[in-house]
This record gives C-alpha cells, structure tokens and sequence, in this order.
C-alpha cells in the first residue's frame, strides 16, 4: 500500500510542478517603535513598517522569491525554518554560516524551490533580528483539503530587545542566573487578550496549523469539549494520533485535525497558555493563560467543559510518520552534552561538550568551498566554530544529552531527523536555576511506539534527559545545530555540520552578489575560519576557558 502512496505522491508533485506559480513577496525590513501588548513602547524590526507580518502562503511546486530590502543600519538575513535547501545551501540564510549579512540599503531576493508540503515560518538569522519581531509564518499547501483551516502563530514578546536581554544574562556585573522576565503572548501577531473567534459548522472536519514562533517560552494548545489527531509535526505528515492537546517548543510547528460536533447548541473556548518550566511561577505571570471563542452559532451559550482526568499530550516517540520510512541504520555515532558553565572571563556561557559558539571571520560555508582538500580538516573552521565535518551519505545518530535543569529545543538546519528513543542523563550543577525536572532523571529508556518513528526539525530535550535522533547526511551544505531559545544561542550552544565537502566544491557555487555583500562588508570570501590561508588563523579570538574567574 506505501508504495502506492509514494507513487500518488510522485504524481502529484509532477501535477503541481505543471501548474507551479512564482510567488512574489516583497519585504522592506524597517526598524519600528511598537507597544505590541499595551505594556511598553520598544524598537523592533518588522516588514514593510507594519505588524503583524502576514503569513506567505504557497503551493507544493511554486517558486517563492523574497525581494527583501534592508533599510536597517546594521545587515540582515533571513532563514526559512524548515526549508532543506538541498543543492542551494547558500539560501539558508544563516548569518556567517552560509552567507554575509545584506549590508544596509542593499536588496536581495531570496529564492525557494517549494518542494516540501507543510508549516514552516521565515525569520531573521543575523544577529538575533528574529528576537525582535522580523519572523512569519510560511505555509504550503498540498493535495490534502479539509472542510477549513485555521492558523494560529504564536510568540513570547518582552519588554526587552534582544541584547538587552543578553546583557543582563551575561554582561559585566551581573548576576547568574538574572532576574526572571515574563513576556506576554501575541496570537497571530496581535496581544493574546484580544484573540479572534474561529467558527465552526456542525459536522465538517477542520485543519489547524499551530506555529510557535517564541524565543523563549512554550505554548499549550488546546479545545475544550473536543479532541485533536496531531497530522502534522515540523512539515513532516504523521499517522494521526488522537490527542487532548499538544505542547509546543520554541520553532516546533503542528497541524492538527478537529471534527465539529454534530449540534450547535453550545460556542467552546480554544485555551493558548504561554509558559515557562524554569520561571517561578507567578500568578498571572507565569505561566498566562488566553482564552478565544469556538463559534458554532452566533448567540450560542459558551459551555464549561471540564479537563479530562487523563489529559493526553502529543509526544515526539509516540507519533509515526506517514511516510512509512523504517529507522535508519546508524555508521557513525556523535554524542553532544548540552550545558552551561563558568567562564575564567567572568561570563556563564552555554556549551556543547565544553565548546561555546563564536563567529568565524567569513562564512563557514565558503570556507568549505575554497580550502580544498583541506575543507576535511575541521580545527581550520575556528576552534569556536565547533565544527564538525560529516562523510557524505552516512547514516548520523546523534545523541543530545541534556545533564542541566533547563529544557533545550534543538534545530537542526538543512535535515529532518527521526527520533527513536530517549533515556536519562545525570544532572549537573544547575547555575543557579530551581532544579524543576529531577523526576526525568528517574524515568526509564523509552523507545518510539508507533510503526515507525516520527522525523521533525526541531526536538526538545527535556531536563535530565538524553534524546537519540538519526538522519542521513544526504545534503552538502554547512549547517548549524543550536539551542532555539535566543538567549541560549546567544550565550553559545550552537555548533556547525560541514557535510561532504568534497561534494559541494563539485557542485556549488556562491552567487556573485552574496560575494559582493561580503566585500562591503570587509568580510574575506575564501580561507579558513580566519579569513587566512591553509593553517594560518591568525586573527581569531583566543576561546575563553572554563572555571571560576580569578579572585
């Protein structure tokens, strides 16, 4: 029967590529001053001087350009979350990764083979813009049609930008952990309080697309009076599963399918709570809890439903992917240890096994093309680049171990990965922070118990815990893997992929305008890590080291 599937699918796709539109979006990025939620008035970034973003909506087989004119005074990128960009890893828009920032005042168009169905969301990549409001959603549509569909899109929004932020976690004087912030909700890019109905008729079965777009928080989602089958995870297609509600970390997306009633005697509530598992918890600060209408006739009495006594969560190793794809076989083996430490610097900072992330001096992705043979050696990267080189079409398991108190969501660019099992880890001085999640540690090894394992982009790695994932290196390109909270990125828990090598010298080229945009910026467009030749690298930082700073 799968098989027959594939071959639907394949004509399908043949189907969508005859009648492929190009989609034009055109996006002015514009600093903006913006009170979002009636709690204060900050700069942020937006599209075209106006929130919300709207949401890009394309076919299975269009061409989507982004015209995108920076008009800030700092460059810009964009990365479009979930988008594999297989054979045109440039595009990925991960800023001194895969290309220089567009300088001030300079334009470009960003171009997607749409070949991949799904929800996806476009967000800035350099310097943390996504932190301050330049993200929307994206969202392809495919064969699969449903008697409606609904989008929510969901972010945390502070007080604070983005290096504001970061300066009160790791700036001089200040203490770790810093004082707690308790951001508000924004659904569909307006304030929570102020949600819009959706309606519903008897009877007809409709698509909801959830998008959490936060760089912090999660977000619960659910009905009252009626349940969710999880279709959808990360643009992935699962075996539906019936569920009560889901939990959705920072970038992860679901799409979700919910039967109206037979009557429409009663309106219901949708209930959005924002949350944080290592905040205090604060009476109406953390977590916040949203309220909207489920409209089944107009003057309709609401109905008080009360939770079920067994509320059923959507969880990653109990979903299956429709495609049917067995777990992969495994030829090389990564372990990864997700942690903070004390730096000699004064800083706490993030690390994976023991490194945090700095830029290099030039993209890491045009180093690959230009070293040569050398692109194998991995210290010519940066020593903080963390940087390690994949052999292409190995089968990769990674193993996330997460020893510390707080949960990481970890994207993995350029790939979708399956997610087989998960066990605990021993915990580690937790810097600070209220150790909430001990009762991981007590957990046993579990093991994906549907048909096969579900593939996503983005898994959270619980507190105490480890999580093993599998992909094939099946996409030359330089691609990073990070924490999808702003700040944790920021404090460096990130590392970099550099998948065959070799095959990208034969096969990729930079577009010259992306070369051109790092010459104004004085950025070196071939070398090492450095900037310089073979061995030389000259010019990096010296990384800052482990421990407690001197007394």
């Amino acid at each position: 029967m799968r098989p027959l599937v594939a071959a639907l699918a394949s004509a399908l796709l043949f189907a969508c590529s005859v009648w492929a539109a190009h989609v034009n979006v055109y996006w002015n990025v514009t600093y903006i001053e913006t009170d979002r939620t009636g709690d204060s008035l900050r700069r942020s970034i937006t599209v075209n001087g106006a929130y919300p973003i709207p949401p890009i909506h394309v076919s299975l087989g269009d061409t989507l350009y982004i015209h995108l004119h920076n008009m800030l005074d700092v460059p810009t990128s964009i990365h479009g979350h979930g988008l594999l960009m297989n054979g045109t890893s440039y595009m990925d828009g991960a800023g001194m990764v895969t290309q220089c920032g567009i300088p001030p005042g300079e334009a470009f168009t960003y171009k997607y083979d749409i070949v991949q169905r799904g929800t996806f969301w476009i967000h800035g990549h350099y310097d943390h813009q996504n932190s301050d409001g330049l993200r929307a959603p994206l969202i392809v549509h495919d064969e699969r049609k449903y008697d409606g569909e609904f989008l929510f899109f969901l972010e945390d929004w502070y007080r604070q930008s983005y290096h504001e932020r970061l300066r009160l976690t790791t700036g001089p004087g200040t203490v770790f952990p810093p004082p707690a912030s308790f951001p508000h909700a924004l659904i569909n890019g307006f304030d929570g309080n102020k949600t819009k109905p959706i309606r519903f008729e008897k009877g007809k079965t409709y698509r909801i697309r959830l998008i959490n777009m936060a760089i912090t928080e999660w977000f619960k989602f659910s009905i009252a009076g009626h349940k969710l089958r999880v279709i959808e995870v990360d643009s992935e297609y699962s075996d539906p599963l019936e569920v009560d509600g889901v939990d959705i970390g920072p970038a992860q997306r679901y799409s979700v399918l919910v039967t109206a009633h037979d009557d429409d005697e009663f309106n219901f509530s949708y209930n959005v709570t924002l949350y944080a598992s290592f905040v205090p918890v604060v009476q109406g600060m953390n977590p916040r809890y949203y309220k909207g209408l489920v409209e089944y006739k107009k003057d309709a009495p609401l109905k008080e439903v009360p939770e079920p006594k067994s509320f059923v969560w959507a969880e990653d190793l109990n979903l299956s992917s429709y495609s049917g794809q067995e777990p992969l076989p495994v030829t090389r083996q990564i372990d990864l240890s997700l942690n903070g430490s004390p730096f000699t610097n004064g800083k706490v900072l993030d690390v994976i096994n023991n490194i945090t992330y700095s830029e290099p001096k030039m993209p890491t992705l045009y180093s690959a093309l230009s070293l040569g043979k050398l692109a194998f050696n991995e210290s010519l990267y940066g020593p903080q680049t963390h940087a390690v080189v994949l052999n292409h079409m190995e089968y990769v398991e990674l193993v996330l171990r997460n020893p510390n108190s707080l949960p990481h969501p970890i994207h993995l660019h350029g790939h979708v990965f399956q997610i087989v099992s998960s066990g605990p880890e021993e915990l580690t001085p937790s810097l600070g922070f209220s150790e909430t999640s001990n009762q991981n540690t007590k957990e046993p090894v579990k093991t994906y118990t549907g048909r096969v394992p579900i593939s996503r982009d983005t898994i959270v790695v619980p507190s105490g815990r480890y999580v093993k994932i599998r992909f094939r290196a099946d996409n030359p390109g330089a691609w990073l893997l990070h924490c999808h909270m702003d700040i944790h990125m920021g404090m460096g828990m990130v590392m970099t992929f550099i998948e065959a090598p070799d095959v990208l010298q034969k096969t990729l080229r930079i577009p010259p305008q992306m070369a051109d945009f790092c010459r104004k910026l004085n950025i070196p467009v071939e070398g090492n890590g450095a900037g310089k030749q073979a061995f030389d690298l000259s010019g990096l930082p010296e990384p800052p080291k482990m421990g407690l700073p001197p007394s």
